[in-house]
């Protein structure tokens, strides 16, 4: 059963991801492609976890943006969450089979990041330079070089 958002037709444009108002494919991506849920899927992928075990695995996550991800997670199906009858309560976290599924392409997100960091770091290197400059020339009063001559990337 597919919901009052559920879209089709956007293969290859995903310019309608945002402009079509009945179309959910931008909120989902939102919630899955966030860090903190991405860094979620990626620990779950291996074994269930605790929730303390997840916020100590994950560096810097507040204990409220790790609940608020791991919910979000559990309503969209990604994540399961187990409650188990003790004292203290223990509640574990893994992926479903749907989050299973997102996984593979997570991993194939960081591996692109992984092969092309380098390319990503002299672009940058080479924008904060190029940036750097046009402010000094613009404290001197003198107009960007980009102005003057069209440059290429």
């Amino acid at each position: 059963m597919n919901s009052s958002g559920y879209c089709r037709d956007t293969e290859g444009d995903a310019h309608q991801w945002d402009t079509r108002e009945d179309c959910d494919v931008r909120q989902i991506l939102d919630r899955v492609a966030d860090k903190w849920s991405l860094l979620t899927i990626a620990l779950l992928e291996r074994r269930s976890l605790r929730f303390t075990e997840l916020r100590r695995a994950i560096d810097g996550v507040s204990q409220r943006m790790l609940t608020q991800t791991l919910r979000h997670l559990e309503r969209d199906g990604i994540v399961k969450r187990t409650v188990w009858a003790t004292v203290p309560p223990r509640v574990d976290y893994e992926l479903t089979p749907l989050g299973a599924t997102l996984y593979g392409t997570i991993k194939l997100l960081v591996d692109w990041t992984e092969e092309h960091q380098g390319e990503i770091a002299e672009a940058r290197n080479r924008y904060d330079a190029q940036h750097a400059e046009e402010t000094r020339l613009m404290g001197a009063g003198l107009p960007p070089a980009d102005r003057l001559v069209a440059t290429t990337a």
